[in-house]
Order: C-alpha cells, then sequence, then structure tokens
C-alpha cells in the first residue's frame, strides 16, 4: 500500500533522508522511530504527496500510483504533527467542514467524533480545548474517510492518558478492519503497542527494519539479571563472565547481562558458588535502551 523506491530528499545541500527502500502492506501498521532530524517527517509527507522526491519513488495504493497524484491522495487521510483549527469554531463544526469536504456522510462525523472520545466537548468552541483535545480533534478529522491508508505524524504527542487510551483503541479497530497505517513516535511505548514492524531512521537512513518478533528476539538479549548476594568466594565474578563476559559485581549485587535462556545456570552456578542469594531481580530489555544503541552506533 505504499512503497518507497530508493526515495531521496534534499533541501538546499542539506540531504534529509537518503536512499529509503521500504514497503508497507495492506493492513499493517509501522512505526517510523529516530532521533529529532533523521527524516522522519519528510518521509511522511513525501507520503501525504506533500514534498516530492529529489530522486527515486513513492507509491500510494492498489494500483501504484506517484504520491502527488491527486488520484493517489484520495487513499490516504494524513494526521500532521502540529495541528490548528479556527479557534472560534465549535469541534463538530471543524468536522463537519471536513466531512462535507471529504464526501462522507454525517454518520462518518459521528462515529469519528466517538472514536477519537470528543462526544462531550465537540459543542464546545476550539479557542477552550487544550492541547491534547486539539490533538483529538485533528485524530477525528484523520478518522471521517475510510481511506485504506492512514498516516501519522507523532499522533500521541499532546495526549493524556484517557486520549491515549482512546487512540489505542481507534487504531486497533482501524487496523482490524484493514488499514494499513504509517506513524512516527518518539514514545517507544506507543510503538512497541501498536506496531508490526518498526522502521528505524538514523540521519536520513534506514538503519533497521525488524518486524515485532525480530525486536522481541533483540530485546530479550539484552535484559539483566541482577543478584544481592553475601559471602561470594573471590572468583565467583570470573566465573559467572564464562557465561556472560558483561557481568560486573558492585557492592553486594552481581549484575549479569545477557539473554533469558541463561539465568538459570547463572543462579545455580552462584549457589554452588557458596554464596547467599538475599535477593532477585530480572529486566527485560528494553526498547529504548536497543534504540539509543542503534542510534549510538554501538548495535
Amino acid at each position: 500500500m505504499i512503497a518507497f523506491r530508493h526515495f531521496t530528499k534534499t533541501f538546499g545541500a542539506h540531504r534529509a533522508v537518503r536512499d529509503l527502500s521500504l514497503e508497507i502492506g495492506r493492513g499493517e501498521a509501522v512505526a517510523l522511530l529516530g532521533p529529532n532530524g533523521s527524516g522522519k517527517t519528510t518521509t511522511l509527507k513525501a507520503a501525504a504527496g506533500l514534498i516530492r522526491p529529489t530522486s527515486g519513488d513513492v507509491i500510494i495504493g492498489e494500483p501504484g500510483r506517484p504520491a502527488s497524484d491527486p488520484g493517489a491522495r484520495t487513499a490516504l487521510s494524513f494526521l500532521p504533527q502540529r495541528v490548528a483549527f479556527p479557534e472560534s469554531l465549535t469541534g463538530r463544526e471543524v468536522i463537519d467542514f471536513y466531512r462535507r469536504l471529504r464526501g462522507v456522510d454525517r454518520g462518518a462525523a459521528d462515529a469519528a467524533l466517538k472514536l477519537a472520545s470528543l462526544n462531550g466537548s465537540s459543542g464546545r468552541a476550539v479557542s477552550t480545548y487544550s492541547g491534547g483535545m486539539v490533538q483529538r480533534l485533528g485524530l477525528a478529522v484523520a478518522l471521517l474517510p475510510s481511506s485504506p491508508v492512514m498516516l501519522l505524524d507523532e499522533p500521541t504527542a499532546a495526549l493524556d492518558p484517557d486520549g491515549l487510551c482512546a487512540f489505542y483503541g481507534v487504531i486497533e479497530h482501524r487496523k482490524a478492519a484493514g488499514q494499513t497505517i504509517f506513524f512516527t513516535s518518539h514514545q517507544l511505548g506507543d510503538a512497541e503497542r501498536l506496531a508490526d514492524r518498526f522502521a528505524i531512521l538514523v540521519e536520513g537512513t534506514l538503519a533497521a527494519l525488524l518486524t515485532a518478533g525480530e525486536l522481541s528476539d533483540r530485546l530479550a538479549s539484552r535484559g539483566v539479571l541482577r543478584l544481592r548476594i553475601e559471602h561470594a568466594p573471590p572468583d565467583l565474578l570470573a566465573r559467572v563472565r564464562r557465561l556472560s563476559p558483561d557481568a560486573s559485581h558492585a557492592r553486594d549485587q552481581l549484575i549479569v547481562p545477557g539473554p533469558a535462556s541463561a539465568r538459570p545456570a547463572v543462579v545455580d552456578l552462584v549457589r554452588e558458588s557458596g554464596a547467599v542469594i538475599l535477593g532477585l531481580t530480572a529486566e527485560e530489555g528494553r526498547l529504548d535502551v536497543f534504540y539509543r544503541d542503534l542510534v549510538g552506533g554501538r548495535s
């Protein structure tokens, strides 16, 4: 449904995105991650047809059309990173304007307001809305058409916990209906919860493309076992390092990074050494740690 084929975009001497090739299938949710300035918004705007490639192609829909083709845009719904609406209008009036613009019926407007949890405030002027409520209104606008592709740029940036719950429900509902969703996020928990695949941009280059299962495997290898011990023999750390070379010992704590599958052997070794285990915690690998490693060039 979305295909970037050697997509490159430059602004003067600055190359925002370099030779990006990525395909996103029907009903798939893909999260685009990366630090500020990595090219995420440029990539999303190219998919929306708002900017044209310097070289390469961006293709939308089935059959595929260039993203800049007006026909391709009818297959899209786009939520930009920053949304603004006339403050004198009510939320309902804003929705009604975009409803007529996109040629959808009133039932779709009611459904969009309900999914975005704006029913209770749709009669109020936008000037009275908080930042999170404006973001929810933008989401309701994006939900109006039943387009096969939805593009979301930092959709959860201003949402409160209630708004997050509403957003999660919307995305899960639309995925179940077969809609393709391509979104950027700095909230890594959102990406873990919603995405089928993760594309990570670093300095405009695709640094990693992982399925949810592949990411899970990567994270599993980045877990940490922490053992609080006493009466440890002098050679215990050296023995543990045969199982986990990066193990360390600080005061009464033995810190053992590595996959969960290696933990039983470490615990057995510590017990057999004569050390007493006073406490034990196991931390699973986290996406933010993997992300920092990748961005830092250490992965």
